[in-house]
């Protein structure tokens, strides 16, 4: 009889938290694969499909769609030969979490930008209506 699995300790699991964020960053950094994610968006579309748009091998795409698979945002579902892919939002909901922690950043920088916009709109002459 085997003994059940250690829990992962904190550490461990903050670890494999960093790698699934590293994955999908990684598979976000390339535009085919964002192309590939905007495409699934809502539907379920078989590979063939997917590689349609692009001008680059079958062989290619599926490449691709491997990456988006190995981060999590992709899953394929096989029935013989043919390979249906769904969008899994998780993954991107973990990334967006993440980013989100460093929006008090460009948050102030918007808040600044409208301000010396309100400004520049304040400070112009009134417009003149032409007359008929």
């Amino acid at each position: 009889m085997k003994a059940a699995p250690a829990p992962l300790a904190p550490a461990n699991l903050l670890s494999l938290v960093e790698t699934r964020l590293d994955l999908v960053f990684a598979a976000l950094a390339d535009p085919v694969r964002r192309a590939i994610l905007e495409r699934l968006d809502g539907e379920q579309l078989l590979v063939s499909e997917l590689a349609a748009p692009f001008d680059m091998s079958l062989q290619a795409v599926s490449k691709h769609i491997q990456v988006l698979v190995r981060a999590g945002l992709v899953a394929q579902e096989r029935s013989g030969r043919i390979s249906r892919c769904r969008l899994e939002a998780g993954p991107i909901y973990a990334a967006a979490v993440w980013l989100n922690r460093y929006s008090k950043y460009w948050q102030t920088q918007f808040d600044t930008l409208a301000g010396w916009l309100g400004e520049i709109e304040a400070a112009k002459p009134p417009r003149r209506r032409k007359r008929r």
